[in-house]
């Protein structure tokens, strides 16, 4: 899971990234309103976390810009705005959440849990292919009821191929899974990763597309 975070205050900023890195989400962190408006352009997210308060452009502005061009991630605001009738604003421009600082970390990632959830219109957090099951939340798998051993970016890159199955995901789509901006990418890191989960799963789990990418089938 990728996620946008727009915040210019530096510790605020910092804690945020290196709390979402810990739960092994991919990180770009962007610092005033117009690098986010073109790292929207640019780039998919899962979410996006948005400051308000931002420098060159407001958060406001980022938001309905980016609604007004048909952007449907969701957009999770922090904001030491706790004023109701900002709420209502944030919510009425395009928002789908409002968090107000200073908000519990543990709060923040419950309600990216959530945000999540209801994009992909998966309410349980569980999901699952061909016997195996993923809680992304517990970050724990099985494979026909038997538990999976599966390290961060292992577990990251099956559910990129699972969520949904059936569907041909490209190297770069991957990639962009597992690395953030300012991580450096090495050029085996996908082909290294899906040696190790075929190894887990069998080997005709995770399925090559010539030039294309990857694809886990909904049946065997």
């Amino acid at each position: 899971m990728r996620i946008l975070l727009i915040e210019d205050d530096r510790m605020i900023g910092e804690s945020v990234e290196e709390s979402l890195r810990a739960e092994q989400y991919a990180v770009d962190r962007v610092r005033d309103g117009i690098s986010a408006t073109l790292a929207l352009q640019i780039d998919v997210y899962d979410v996006v976390l948005l400051d308000l308060g931002l420098p060159k452009k407001s958060g406001l502005d980022v938001l309905r810009d980016y609604r007004q061009q048909r952007g449907k991630t969701p957009v999770l605001i922090l904001t030491a705005r706790d004023a109701p009738a900002e709420r209502v604003l944030g919510l009425d421009v395009g928002a789908d959440d409002y968090l107000v600082k200073p908000f519990d970390l543990d709060e923040l990632l419950a309600r990216i849990r959530a945000l999540i959830r209801r994009s992909t219109g998966r309410p349980q957090s569980a999901i699952t292919c061909r016997g195996l099951v993923l809680n992304p939340i517990k970050h724990i798998a099985s494979l026909h009821g038997t538990p999976l051993q599966l390290s961060a970016r292992e577990f990251a890159l099956l559910q990129a191929l699972i969520d949904p199955p059936g569907q041909v995901v490209s190297k770069s789509r991957l990639e962009d899974t597992l690395y953030g901006w300012s991580e450096e990418i090495e050029s085996n890191t996908v082909e290294v990763y899906i040696h190790h989960l075929r190894k887990k799963l069998g080997s005709d789990f995770i399925k090559n597309v010539r030039g294309v990418g990857y694809i886990v089938l909904d049946q065997a």
